[in-house]
């Protein structure tokens, strides 16, 4: 009897093979790079005054430890980047890139045109250093604006995943914001006015769920429907209830921010991150719970096998039309919080419509993300510092007097370009809109 002491088969890895981008594309996105390279070295280079330096401040005032100024040489800074993005297009066109490298590529060039802008901008008649991490400079406001964008692109995410379109989201943030300052002001309580925002953004999220889910009534239209009622609603109710006593029912006062200790101390991102109130801390647990919970859960693979094929999930005895339900509902706490933030979270009275089409905008992050939690997060933000770029030039002027309602176009520019430019080919869940007539 012989024994074969031979070695295991070696088994080939299945190798990936890129197939290469046509000379077509090539030819598009290099153009665009050397174009968006010439425009940078014109306007930002040649347009900045000669010999001035952009100075931008690192260490909010009254911080524990301070940095000096960042002092960047406007005019040659402009100059070297718009020279780089234009080799790198030619580059790109004569060679070309990987997919990868074409993604990093496209990322340092958005970085490096918007950091010219802004030495540009500073080099303008007010000279002032442009803070950047205090909580009125440019970063330290694109978390504070950015934080209702998150919280709605995550009930998006929870919506969609599970094979319901959430364009109602809209809605349930106006809602949470009517809600959330009406709670606050009669209760004298900030987190009463919290949990009336999210209460108020899942009576909005069951309307969706009960026609969507139980009458099979078109997605998309419904949701439309339910912002025009959300809208008219809280219209109605501020004329009849809020304006005439707006101390008894719209003055939500205001959360102080909570240093944590340590944290709070760490120099440049310290203040930034860990110098916030109670509903910025909330938002970073939610942003880790959506995820670990989406991917790593029983619950997370059911609701993902629910979006993808909601017949194979039934086979083997997931409730369809139950798991729907629980998640647009969870969608509708987490867009209600959302609303919440913009009146309880920022001490604000609740106007009209003042959610100003931030719903939409999450709903842009959801699908630009890929509907993947860290994907909206991360779209969010974006959305959140193209707002922030708006307010902080509001204020400081730039040296050729810009429009402001061009300014104000600013977020809604970038929400449109990175949806129809940047995401190129996404695939969302197979079932998402799809009515499911099983259990």
């Amino acid at each position: 009897m012989s024994v074969n002491t031979a070695g295991p088969l070696d088994i080939a890895a299945p190798v990936v093979v890129e197939l290469p981008t046509s000379r077509r594309a090539r030819l598009i996105s290099g153009s665009v790079l050397i174009v968006a390279g010439v425009a940078c070295a014109l306007a930002f280079g040649v347009g900045s005054k000669a010999g001035h330096n952009a100075r931008f401040r690192l260490s909010p005032p009254g911080a524990k430890f301070t940095m000096p100024n960042l002092v960047v040489p406007a005019r040659i800074f402009a100059l070297t980047v718009g020279i780089l993005v234009a080799a790198t297009g030619f580059w790109r066109i004569k060679r070309g890139f990987s997919r990868r490298a074409m993604k990093w590529v496209v990322a340092l060039t958005i970085v490096g045109l918007v950091f010219s802008f802004l030495c540009w901008s500073v080099t303008g008649p007010t000279a002032t250093p442009l803070d950047l991490f205090g909580s009125g400079g440019l970063f330290g406001q694109t978390i504070f604006l950015a934080v209702p964008l998150i919280l709605g692109a995550l009930a998006g995410v929870v919506c969609e995943r599970s094979g319901v379109i959430n364009v109602a989201i809209e809605g349930q943030m106006l809602a949470g914001a009517f809600a959330g300052s009406m709670f606050a002001t009669v209760a004298h309580n900030a987190a009463a006015g919290v949990i009336g925002g999210m209460l108020a953004g899942a009576v909005i999220a069951a309307l969706l769920a009960v026609f969507a889910i139980k009458y099979v009534v078109n997605q998309v239209v419904l949701g439309v429907v339910l912002n025009l009622l959300a809208l008219g609603l809280t219209g109605f109710l501020y004329d009849a209830v809020m304006a005439p006593n707006a101390d008894g029912f719209n003055s939500p006062g205001t959360l102080h921010a909570i240093n944590i200790p340590v944290l709070g101390n760490i120099p440049v991102i310290g203040p930034l991150l860990f110098d916030q109130t109670i509903i910025v801390y909330l938002t970073y647990v939610l942003i880790v719970a959506v995820d670990v919970v989406l991917f790593r859960t029983r619950w997370g693979l059911r609701t993902r096998a629910v979006g993808e094929h909601p017949k194979a999930a039934d086979t083997v005895g997931i409730n369809v039309r139950r798991t729907r339900y629980i998640n647009v509902l969870i969608g509708g706490l987490l867009a209600g919080l959302a609303g919440a933030v913009l009146t309880v979270g920022e001490g604000s009275a609740f106007v009209k419509n003042m959610t100003g089409g931030r719903g939409f905008i999450a709903l842009a992050a959801v699908i630009f993300g890929r509907w993947s939690p860290r994907g909206a997060v991360g779209a969010a933000l974006l959305f959140g510092f193209a707002t922030s770029v708006q307010t902080v030039l509001s204020f400081i002027g730039t040296p050729v007097a810009i429009p402001s309602d061009l300014l104000g176009m600013l977020p809604y520019l970038a929400t449109i370009f990175a949806v129809a430019g940047l995401v190129g080919r996404v695939r969302a869940p197979a079932a998402d809109g799809e009515p499911y007539e099983g259990r």
